[in-house]
């Protein structure tokens, strides 16, 4: 396409400037006259162009390349003033939006359009190396095209980047002692592990411990637990801390392994205090903050650690994501139970502790700041379902197959404290399907299990049907073998689980994953359904174990 297409008979300008000067200035504010920023100046004045005369708009880029540097240079938005969001899609575009409605204008450089535009086409998808492209001919096309190489699209922007976080008071860091938002934790972003400069990995100076031989420990008392262990049979700590040794105590030490021990000095003089926490200390903070509803504590601690029970019968809930973040603060440790496990009043889910006898303060902060957000840790009630059972299919309803959909899966609610109200057997007809439904709805049913009809035979038709009946919120298909047509969703209040014909065959399945979680009123995504795909292949073992082997976790 001619370069002189728009040149011809009318001046080219960005803002206020000739295409000439916004080129200096973009030299003098980037540092080069980059040609993804002058083509974002002509996407800009495009946006402003469509939105209402006198719209105080706010904007987003979905690139950090070049385009937040374009609407700062053209708009009062800036990445300084909160004006300007940069949410890096790492696609060419931007949106000028009204501030208070959030309706507004997106453009973005169409791969389409940028196909009669040769040098702008090979720059945008870097067809060549920078420096085998024409800049000559690459930068006539942006002035001859301007805005012609991009599309627009109304959008409204999502009510939470509309909402406007302040900053909170600003207190001091006790880690590096510098000022920071409080609302970002107990201590700041950098001491929390966000700096983006390489860690000083040396050990910081441990405090200055008094080790006496045992004899001379007579009549003092012991910093730690010391823990005897006999195989096979015990492992237990025969002296907890703040114990005093007296005479008889030399020789049980001495079998222990114990020629020396460490005795409790002043706070001054074992570094306890300011600088250090002792491990005591520091394991009984990590799992009160780390302990939720269902969750209780085995308090004092022993041997620096403790542990998180179960206060009730339930599901035990663990937030993944921030025990690994918890994990990665060096010299302290949690351990649990897997996620969405049933667990019994008074059984252990969890054990934390710091790693060394004392704990830098730093690290101790640092580590209470990942569970700042709430509790790693909770155990949900199972409530106790009134469960509807429908068994969709001909062969089953015309007596050909005898049902045996209803005793498994019955019993397997039952087991779980709950009821089966009722059960219906319905061919594989839509309406007979959609009128069983209701029924069992109209009965009181408040967790609807249906069986079978969920695969991709043409006569299956159960999902289409419970749409009809007004199903919302269909999850359908799940990383799990045996159960991967599994369906979820809701009618009403009343929840639903589509169990596919495997759970005839196999004795575990899906239903014995899901089941728990929808009793303990725990949602299911499509983002936990991805991350149970590694585990949740059954081994079919000849003897099954579940729920104490791999499966679903």
């Amino acid at each position: 396409m001619s370069t002189e297409k728009r040149a011809e008979g009318q001046s080219i300008s960005i803002g206020s400037r000739t295409f000439d000067d916004f080129v200096l200035q973009v030299r003098d504010f980037h540092g080069s006259a980059a040609p993804g920023l002058v083509l974002g100046g002509f996407m800009v004045e495009e946006a402003r162009r469509h939105l209402p005369e006198g719209t105080i708009f706010d904007a987003i880029s979905e690139t950090t390349h070049c385009l937040p540097d374009a609407v700062q240079l053209l708009t009062p938005c800036t990445i300084g003033n909160g004006w300007l969001r940069v949410i890096n899609l790492g696609r060419y575009a931007l949106t000028l939006y009204d501030k208070y409605s959030g309706s507004g204008v997106r453009i973005y450089l169409d791969t389409e359009k940028v196909a009669d535009w040769p040098a702008i086409r090979t720059w945008y998808l870097k067809h060549l190396p920078k420096k085998e492209q024409d800049s000559t001919a690459l930068f006539a096309e942006i002035k001859a095209a301007g805005a012609e190489v991009c599309s627009l699209e109304t959008v409204q922007v999502a009510p939470h980047l509309m909402q406007r976080k302040g900053r909170g008071g600003i207190v001091v860091c006790p880690v590096c002692k510098e000022a920071y938002p409080q609302l970002d934790g107990r201590i700041c972003r950098a001491c929390q592990g966000e700096a983006p400069y390489v860690e000083n990995m040396a050990a910081p100076v441990a405090p200055a411990l008094r080790a006496v031989s045992v004899d001379q420990a007579v009549g003092r008392k012991v910093l730690h637990d010391m823990t005897r262990i006999e195989p096979g049979k015990t492992k237990d700590a025969v002296f907890v801390k703040g114990q005093e040794i007296n005479v008889g105590d030399i020789c049980r030490l001495q079998q222990m392994g114990r020629m020396r021990v460490y005795v409790q000095e002043s706070e001054a003089e074992s570094g306890e205090g300011a600088d250090w926490v002792h491990e005591n200390e520091a394991a009984e903070a990590f799992a009160r903050d780390m302990a939720g509803e269902g969750v209780a504590l085995r308090l004092p601690p022993r041997e620096g650690k403790v542990d998180l029970l179960a206060a009730r019968d339930g599901l035990l809930n663990v937030e993944r994501d921030r025990l690994e973040a918890f994990n990665l603060v060096p010299e302290v440790m949690c351990a649990s139970r897997h996620d969405a496990v049933l667990v019994k009043k008074g059984m252990t889910v969890a054990g934390t502790r710091a790693i060394p006898l004392y704990l830098s303060r730093h690290l101790f902060f640092r580590a209470m700041s990942v569970l700042e957000p709430g509790p790693l840790f909770s155990v949900s009630p199972l409530r106790k379902a009134k469960v509807g059972i429908l068994v969709t299919g001909t062969e089953v309803f015309q007596g050909l197959v005898e049902d045996k959909f209803v005793p498994i899966v019955g019993s397997k609610v039952q087991a779980l404290g709950s009821e089966v109200l009722a059960s219906r057997i319905v061919p594989d007809s839509k309406e007979a399907i959609v009128n069983a439904v209701r029924e069992l709805l109209d009965l009181g049913a408040d967790l609807l299990i249906t069986t079978a009809g969920l695969s991709v035979d043409p006569d299956d038709v159960t999902r289409q049907a419970l749409l009809e009946a007004g199903a919302e919120d269909l999850l359908y298909g799940a990383p799990i073998l045996p159960g991967t047509m599994t369906l979820f969703g809701r009618i009403g209040s009343a929840q639903v689980l589509g169990i596919p014909a495997c759970a005839l065959f196999f004795k575990t399945t899906s239903l014995d994953l899901f089941l728990p979680r929808l009793l303990a009123a725990r949602s299911v995504s499509r983002g936990e359904l991805a991350r149970m795909g590694a585990g949740a292949l059954c081994m079919q073992c000849r003897t099954c174990s579940f729920p104490k082997c791999p499966f679903g976790k």
